[in-house]
């Protein structure tokens, strides 16, 4: 209820404040799994892409946040969950296979970390990683306008890549790159249409 409540009032602010423009297929399949992954520039950026889809999801959050007064309960009852940045954090890996594996949403910024120029920066393995354990699709989404309180807002949904691997169990880190390079290359090219 607090995220179907919160959700409209953000759809509400981002069109009528930032003229919101969505292009692509918004509208994901019930019940199953997936990895929304995008670009970061603004702390705008997740409440964006949570709008923009019909699904609930859970971003990964650094675990800072939730240490926060106030916001740390508003994405904790938004279905955020805390990432240790530093080292393996075998708590948030299992939260999310285990949220893929029941049909959910999980919602992942590679980049790790907002890009104060708005250029791409090189991805963590963590999504290729869970897409390939959770055998679920990656579905790449580009953010525009974001930054400051002003301007157009828009957003571009690519179509779900889906991730083949050797062994799910093992995967190597050379797989986990490729895949990664492939998840920015794709958010790439839907930035530049997005910035047309």
């Amino acid at each position: 209820m607090f995220y179907r409540v919160a959700k409209i009032i953000c759809r509400v602010i981002l069109f009528l404040v930032r003229r919101w423009k969505v292009t692509g297929n918004a509208v994901l399949p019930s019940g199953q799994g997936m990895i929304v992954v995008a670009n970061h520039v603004s702390y705008w950026d997740p409440v964006v892409v949570g709008c923009a889809l019909n699904r609930r999801i859970f971003f990964m959050a650094k675990a800072e946040l939730f240490k926060i007064p106030g916001l740390g309960f508003i994405i904790k009852n938004l279905g955020a969950f805390p990432v240790q940045r530093e080292g393996v954090d075998r708590s948030s890996i299992k939260r999310a296979l285990d949220l893929l594996a029941a049909g959910e949403v999980v919602g992942i910024f590679p980049e790790g970390t907002r890009s104060k120029t708005g250029e791409l920066l090189n991805p963590h393995l963590g999504a290729a990683m869970l897409a390939i354990k959770g055998g679920v699709p990656l579905l790449p989404v580009a953010v525009s306008g974001t930054k400051g309180f002003l301007g157009q807002v828009k957003v571009v949904i690519g179509k779900p890549m889906n991730i083949t691997a050797c062994n799910r169990r093992k995967v190597s880190r050379d797989e986990m790159a490729a895949v990664s390079r492939d998840i920015m290359s794709e958010i790439g090219r839907l930035l530049a249409v997005v910035e047309r």
